[in-house]
């Protein structure tokens, strides 16, 4: 591994962890008037979009070699194919058969996306394990601390825990794209 990936897995679980923990949050503190107010369907949406939104922001300095603008479009195919194939998956096997398909098809779409679209459609087997790998620890990981300590502390905790491990999976499939300095990434 080299140092500038190593900073892509360090700076992806900071900055993800970030853009989780708000996406989180409102999960803790807004679930019921979420669904009250928009329905299921649309509290995903909502939950969706703010993903996208939050993660790319959080993301792009990690892929110099495009521009802001190009990174989210990148990241937004990606992160809605994610949620399409976690979402399909889930309701249609429920339960943890479900998350474990979800995680898995959600984390194949997004490494299709960016082999695509960075030209590496060689690596894409590669960028799948670091990704179902990382989302799945940390998704599994907050689960488990999401039933220990309930409510709102749980829920953040599972923000917190699928934020971290999760954005450094993404880190590392930037760091394989792209080369990450340090010194090249706003704070």
């Amino acid at each position: 591994m080299t140092p500038s990936q190593r900073t892509a897995i360090r700076l992806g679980a900071i900055r993800f962890c970030i853009a989780s923990l708000i996406v989180y949050a409102t999960v803790a503190f807004g679930e019921g008037w979420l669904y009250a107010t928009l329905g299921r369907a649309g509290a995903y949406a909502l939950w969706t979009i703010l993903f996208i939104l939050l993660g790319s922001v959080a993301l792009a300095p990690l892929a110099p070699s495009v521009s802001r603008t190009r990174f989210a479009t990148i990241f937004t195919l990606a992160f809605l194919g994610y949620a399409i194939g976690w979402i399909v998956a889930y309701f249609v096997l429920r339960g943890s058969v479900g998350e474990w398909v979800g995680s898995f098809a959600g984390c194949l779409l997004i490494a299709v996306v960016f082999a695509s679209a960075f030209g590496r459609l060689s690596s894409t087997p590669q960028l799948f394990v670091y990704l179902f790998a990382a989302n799945s620890v940390g998704y599994f990981l907050g689960s488990i601390l999401n039933s220990l300590f309930g409510g709102p502390v749980g829920m953040l905790s599972w923000g917190i825990a699928h934020g971290v491990f999760f954005g450094a999976g993404l880190g590392a499939v930037l760091g394989e794209i792209e080369d990450v300095k340090k010194e090249d990434v706003e704070m």
